[in-house]
């Protein structure tokens, strides 16, 4: 007698999918065979389109790949650009770039968190979480006039200086955000349905998340203290005081652990720039940038999701010859097929929450 499985599609259309994800499921009653991600219905050419427009230009667009972590996006790409150009950006500058993209760092969590917590059943964490993110993108919105697609930052520093309302706004954050954290772990951390629904699903390897090429939380939930904020520090990173949270079995449960722990070390290095923030002397808050020479370029950061990399091939005009990004979700996403594999069911979703995809960034 041979053994019958059925077809499933999830997604695209199903909100646990966090977008147009399709998974194409192989089942054997409950259990999962196979897997299959089906994506591509939200490119937009982002890459080609980087092409036929100037280097600043093409800011608007890097923050409509990952929209949650508009910032971390700018980021990356002016710091690309500013690696072809070799030009030092002001301290002050820095600093608040630093500050911007942990604060971009909590909201994307945030996000995380709460969604996470109610595709598996929990209400109560997502409207918790989202009341901190608001108070981010009022930030946000109170510097740059916008809250989820600032466009910030400029090549060679940031659009406008920032006054004093932005200090105090950042350290009365900081100053209650940890206290904020410890509501969100004592709705899940020590939660029983919320161990049962997360212990022990989705395991990852040290060598599979390496061979895989994941990145970010996820790799070091599986125990891999790898972080490029500390291995290749950019934007004064260095003078800035944290810690690489890892955890050891690498399943959902850790992955939550590992971003409920970075959010507090974030909170810390917000802290941190602001207080320590040079002060203004009355010199412009973005570096002269001069005429872009001929050359190719790889610059990444650690974003939110992982590894964002942009690669830029100039061949000394006004816009990039070539350009390609480096995506954590992309990659990330990569290892779904054999992490579900052998899963319940209702642990595809647990899966694919704990990687935590944007999918205008995995399709681009």
């Amino acid at each position: 007698m041979t053994k019958k499985t059925i077809t499933l599609n999830l997604g695209p259309q199903h909100p646990s999918t966090h977008g147009v994800l399709r998974v194409l499921l192989e089942l054997d009653g409950e259990i999962v065979v196979d897997a299959k991600p089906d994506i591509g219905f939200l490119h937009r050419g982002f890459e080609k389109l980087a092409e036929h427009r100037t280097y600043r230009q093409n800011l608007v667009l890097t923050d409509r790949l990952d929209y949650l972590a508009a910032m971390s996006n700018n980021f990356a790409y002016v710091l690309a650009v500013e690696k072809l150009l070799g030009i030092e950006v002001p301290k002050r500058a820095q600093y608040i770039r630093v500050a911007l993209v942990e604060l971009q760092r909590i909201a994307s969590h945030l996000f995380w968190l709460g969604t996470h917590a109610h595709d598996l059943g929990a209400m109560t964490p997502l409207f918790y979480a989202l009341c901190e993110r608001e108070d981010i993108m009022d930030i946000f919105e109170a510097i740059s006039g916008g809250r989820l697609t600032p466009s910030f930052m400029r090549c060679g520093g940031l659009a406008a200086d920032v006054d004093s309302s932005f200090v105090k706004n950042t350290k009365k954050f900081t100053d209650t955000f940890s206290s904020k954290v410890d509501v969100y772990e004592n709705l899940l951390t020590e939660n029983p349905i919320w161990k049962l629904r997360t212990r022990n699903v989705g395991k990852m390897s040290k060598e599979f998340c390496i061979n895989t090429g994941i990145s970010g939380p996820m790799a070091r939930a599986a125990g891999i203290e790898w972080d490029l904020r500390k291995s290749n520090p950019y934007s004064s990173y260095e003078d800035f005081d944290f810690a690489i949270p890892t955890g050891l079995q690498g399943d959902v449960y850790d992955c939550y652990m590992m971003r409920i722990k970075e959010m507090r070390e974030s909170a810390k290095i917000v802290r941190q720039a602001v207080d320590g923030l040079p002060e203004s002397d009355g010199s412009p808050i973005k570096a002269k940038v001069n005429k872009f020479p001929a050359g190719e370029v790889y610059h990444s950061i650690e974003s939110p999701r992982g590894e964002l990399g942009f690669y830029i091939v100039s061949d000394g005009g006004k816009s990039p010859a070539r350009l390609r990004v480096r995506p954590p979700s992309f990659v990330n996403l990569q290892g779904m097929g054999e992490l579900v594999r052998g899963q319940l069911l209702s642990d595809v979703v647990a899966i694919i929450g704990m990687i935590d995809i944007v999918l205008a960034e995995v399709d681009r």
